[in-house]
């Protein structure tokens, strides 16, 4: 979060007024510049929704919002206030992440037909056993920022309809389990194979001709359109990205109409001694960000393909340039052990997500003398941990 964001969360805990929702309303909406949509005060870093009650309590149930509101704000920090009758101020975060279920007028909820509102019960107090309070809001929003809004929904629909999500949890056949296991030994073959030198100096001459476009685009405070927009710098044709680059004044429409998201990875290509899915992140080191790693089951369903090997490629941006780029085995002993696999998160037809510890990204990506470390035991038993989700 930024600190402008901070600084309204300060504000509303320590400086706003109390116990009149009007009178909070108007105070926040002078100091902040808010521009009033419905329900929802928003300015360009944050939005925010205030409710009241009489009682004193923690909780409340009364309806905060419509979830396709919501879907417009759901990429900034989204917070519900919420003014009592004779207690101080209480703030929440309340993006699609931490909504436990859709309550009110959520029967035709499904991916396709997004309806229903949720109460002030429905947003979750405690997330993976971090509490959602003011002193964590900077930690919950960068795991919120690693998920994607499709991700949460299929969640939502399956907590609240039982309606059959798009992505099922994938079950493997035995052939598919053996490549599945496999998959660390062709991992380890292919970074130790003259193709993965011809994958990293390809991805890398992509990136160096849009250094500067990737410069411009590491600035811009929205995680989702800063890594669509440098994905497709670096993946697009020649065509493309010089098309890309005229835009850039116009970020949204700059980016292509395809979704790279619908397989695993965002660059494929096919050498003789395997089938390559490379990610694409980028990682700004003086932002706190807990990137999306992979969705479980997509990961899972690639890697039973007899071919398959899936890398990150890695940019690390600092303050004036460029400062390095890896390309990382998925089985990278130091990705494993800082991969945090969202389980409870998931509803009960997936295996849910995996985000990777940002602080953990910036170290590999300042280490000078990196090495992709594939140690096959601990890799076994992170599949195995996968798949008996």
């Amino acid at each position: 979060m930024n600190n402008i964001c901070k600084e309204f969360v300060r504000y509303i805990t320590h400086e706003a007024p109390k116990y009149n929702k009007a009178n909070v309303e108007d105070a926040a909406s002078s100091a902040f510049h808010f521009i009033k949509d419905r329900k929802v005060f928003h300015n360009q870093y944050f939005a925010v929704r205030f409710n009241y009650s009489k009682s004193d309590s923690d909780s409340f149930s009364n309806t905060v919002l419509s979830l396709s509101a919501l879907e417009k704000y759901d990429k900034i920090p989204f917070f519900v206030v919420l003014v009592r009758k004779s207690a101080d101020n209480m703030i929440l975060l309340a993006n699609t992440t931490f909504l436990k279920k859709i309550s009110h007028s959520s029967h035709e909820l499904s991916m396709t037909n997004i309806k229903g509102s949720f109460n002030g019960s429905d947003i979750m107090r405690s997330y993976g056993g971090t509490t959602n309070t003011p002193n964590n809001f900077d930690y919950l929003f960068a795991i919120h920022q690693g998920l994607e809004w499709e991700d949460n929904l299929m969640r939502l629909v399956d907590a609240t309809s039982n309606v059959k999500p798009a992505i099922q949890k994938f079950e493997p056949r035995p052939k598919e389990l053996d490549n599945i296991f496999d998959s660390v030994r062709r991992s380890k073959e292919f970074i130790s194979s003259k193709y993965y030198k011809v994958l990293n100096d390809d991805l890398n001459e992509r990136c160096n001709n849009c250094r500067n476009e990737i410069l411009i685009a590491s600035h811009i405070e929205n995680t989702n359109i800063r890594g669509r927009l440098i994905e497709s710098l670096i993946t697009s044709s020649d065509e493309e990205r010089k098309r890309i680059k005229e835009m850039l004044k116009d970020l949204e429409n700059a980016l292509p109409v395809y979704d790279t998201k619908n397989g695993l990875g965002d660059y494929h290509v096919e050498y003789e001694n395997a089938d390559t899915y490379t990610d694409i992140k980028t990682k700004v080191i003086y932002l706190n960000s807990n990137p999306k790693a992979y969705n479980v089951d997509k990961f899972l369903r690639q890697m039973a393909d007899c071919r398959s090997v899936f890398m990150f490629f890695f940019i690390g941006v600092d303050e004036n340039d460029i400062f390095n780029t890896l390309l990382c085995s998925v089985y990278h002993n130091k990705l494993i052990d800082n991969t945090i696999l969202q389980f409870h998160w998931a509803g009960r037809s997936t295996r849910g997500a995996a985000q990777f510890n940002g602080s953990a990204i910036d170290e590999m990506l300042n280490d000078k003398h990196f090495i992709n470390i594939i140690e096959e035991k601990q890799s076994q038993m992170f599949l195995k941990k996968l798949l008996e989700r």
